[in-house]
């Protein structure tokens, strides 16, 4: 998976996020510096993935609302998954089997894309075009202040954030006297020998 790493500078109330064209707000808002610099695009790609992946479930879901045909339901996952195995696999699904899958994806249908042959750009379009999203990955915020659009489109994603465990609370150190090496009598170093600034 392409990762990225950042601190939190800013927590807003949920009313002032910024939200999309169905007034959905975004949980967290990333600097797209922090993509080129790292040569990380390969995150764009993939959060493209999950945001196409995400559509598809919605739409599962709401064939399954709009009570579907099953011959329909599996003609749309054939779609989807585009594969001989998958194929033979939904054949010998019954109907009750087949919507118990179906509504284990009303969040997302399962997509992965192997590491050195992953899905190329070409096949997440498709799969945007599939979920009835823009094929750029991009779609209109509004500030959550003002209620006024942004200048351009934003790429919104679903994606996984994970929180490391580095908090400023256990980081932060302070000494005026303390211990000093006995070799060098400098200041010993670090937080956990309650260690100084070395000169």
């Amino acid at each position: 998976r392409h990762g990225n790493k950042g601190v939190i500078s800013r927590i807003l109330p949920e009313e002032d996020m910024p939200y999309t064209v169905d007034g959905a707000p975004v949980d967290v808002v990333l600097n797209p510096l922090g993509v080129p610099s790292r040569m990380n695009v390969g995150q764009i790609l993939e959060a493209h993935l999950g945001w196409a992946a995400k559509g598809l479930g919605e739409q599962l879901q709401q064939m399954m609302e709009k009570e579907f045909s099953t011959a329909s339901l599996r003609e749309w996952l054939r779609k989807i998954y585009n594969s001989e195995r998958f194929g033979a696999y939904l054949k010998d699904l019954t109907d009750d089997e087949l919507r118990e899958v179906v509504r284990k994806m009303h969040a997302g249908v399962f997509l992965a894309s192997p590491v050195f042959s992953g899905a190329t750009e070409n096949e997440i379009k498709d799969y945007l075009r599939l979920a009835g999203l823009p094929e750029r990955g991009q779609t209109m915020l509004y500030d959550g202040r003002t209620g006024t659009p942004f200048q351009q489109s934003v790429t919104v994603e679903s994606m996984y954030m994970l929180k490391l465990h580095h908090l400023v609370d256990d980081k932060i150190h302070a000494r005026s006297t303390g211990p000093y090496s006995l070799v060098t009598q400098q200041p010993l170093g670090g937080k956990a020998q309650f260690g100084g600034q070395r000169l």
